[in-house]
């Protein structure tokens, strides 16, 4: 039986609608999205999805679709928008010591969104747009160098700074999220402990001064009272063997080294990997992180030596694989490449990256027709990989194809914002089109270029 930290529980939501919630969720995408850089990396992207859809299956039916990204900020800091958009800093992902830390907390976030604490909190009033509401949140979750110009600019009016006040997270916002959280991640077999562990380790980050408590502290106040009384729900709740889930610690290793080796600052991984294999030299995955950060700097030998070395023990890991292949392509050893990236893709769970440079070391090797039937199944699984357009083009032109030769390398300059290259390619392309709907997609795609062309000239004095 699950104890309650509080009697409440989400009830009826006033607020704004949920329609106007996924409206704000996408000014709020905008924003962040302007400002930071999301970590496209299958290892790490999966590994916090399916952290989050185990949480979601104890959830009460959502009106809508959970998002979860990682952005690359060393700070420590996690947070959720309305409509299920969840963020979580690399920093913080990196510094969680376990999977059930992680869950704690993605759980907790997640309670956040289910009970809409923030369009609870918006004042509905006209005189500020969601624009300028998501630049607002955007300013209270990263700073003013998230916030942008629509929240600095805004926040210097009393109206916009009460609004930010009451976007905030109050004490009982946090201590409602935490008894919820603590309810799914019971249910979903992680038990509790992981969100006390990593307030824990979120405190720690914390020393003497203001300007040095850590962002997720000021955003997710109360600290000292959610540990109080999550230590209390543990008390009272202990989750019976039987129902528990116990993660795979290798895979959340491999995650880890992955995020530090291929997006943490170097030096500082170059430290950690070092010390981590002092202690011990065989490990397989701080010898694949260390590869990585290793790759980054050009030292591409040793990178290679190391994730051989790791291979000794993982000789079929996948992504092992598909990055000592992507080594040798970087390192011009095309048919060595070629020979640890295949069945890193035929083996493996779906990998873009290794798909991407398999197809781009069959173009090397002049194998052409093999690389465009690697990179059309890469557009349909993975459609914002936008280098695949590129590439695609280019294959198919040394095909002869010149009608998809021009489509694609028009699809990969109008997402590049090239739009003059963009509409030469598409027109070409269009001049050969004999497929209706290839056609109709063509003459859609043409429009919208002029329009922006149109656009950006009425801008230029």
């Amino acid at each position: 039986m699950v104890l309650l930290i509080s009697g409440i529980l989400p009830g009826k939501s006033q607020g704004i609608t949920y329609k106007e919630e996924e409206a704000l969720s996408r000014e709020f995408l905008a924003v962040v999205a302007s400002r930071f850089t999301f970590i496209k990396d299958p290892i790490i992207e999966a590994y916090v999805n399916e952290i989050g859809q185990r949480i979601l299956e104890k959830v009460p039916t959502q009106p809508f679709r959970y998002h979860f990204y990682v952005i690359k900020e060393d700070v420590y800091n996690a947070f959720a928008t309305p409509a299920g958009h969840i963020f979580i800093n690399s920093g913080l992902v990196e510094a969680v010591k376990s999977e059930e830390e992680l869950a704690g907390i993605i759980g907790h976030e997640i309670a956040h969104v289910v009970c809409r604490h923030i369009s609870q909190n918006i004042d509905r009033s006209p005189k500020i747009s969601l624009a300028t509401l998501a630049g607002i949140a955007a300013g209270i979750f990263l700073g003013a160098a998230g916030a942008g110009d629509i929240g600095s600019a805004v926040v210097m009016g009393s109206m916009a700074a009460g609004q930010s006040a009451m976007l905030a997270y109050s004490r009982e916002d946090e201590l409602q999220a935490d008894q919820l959280g603590l309810m799914y991640l019971y249910d979903s077999g992680y038990g509790g402990a992981g969100l006390l562990n990593s307030l824990k380790t979120i405190r720690s980050k914390q020393w003497f001064g203001t300007d040095q408590v850590p962002s997720y502290l000021m955003t997710h106040p109360a600290s000292e009272d959610r540990m109080a009384n999550i230590d209390l729900w543990l008390e009272n709740n202990t989750i019976p063997e039987q129902k528990k889930y116990h993660p795979d610690l290798e895979a959340f290793q491999m995650m880890q080294a992955t995020l530090t080796g291929k997006y943490g600052n170097e030096s500082g991984a170059i430290k950690r990997f070092e010390a981590r294999l002092r202690v011990a030299p065989e490990d397989p995955i701080a010898n694949y992180g260390y590869a990585l950060v290793l790759a980054r700097v050009e030292k591409r030998k040793e990178a290679i030596a190391h994730l051989m070395k790791a291979l000794e023990k993982k000789a079929l890991n996948p992504y092992m694989l598909g990055e000592l292949g992507r080594i040798y392509f970087m390192d011009g050893n095309y048919e060595k490449a070629l020979r640890v990236l295949e069945p890193a893709v035929t083996r493996g769970p779906s990998d873009p990256d290794a798909m991407f440079f398999l197809a781009r070391t069959h173009m090397e090797l002049g194998q052409f027709e093999k690389a465009s039937g690697i990179l059309e199944v890469l557009t349909e699984k993975y459609p914002d990989f936008t280098d695949v357009y590129y590439f695609l083009g280019t294959a198919y032109g040394q095909q002869g194809n010149m009608e998809k030769a021009h489509y694609y390398l028009g699809v990969f300059y109008a997402r590049r914002g090239k739009l003059k290259s963009a509409a030469f390619h598409l027109t070409r392309a269009q001049e050969t089109a004999t497929d209706p709907k290839r056609k109709a997609e063509i003459e859609r795609l043409l429009e919208n270029i002029n329009q922006r062309i149109a656009h950006a000239s009425k801008r230029t004095p």
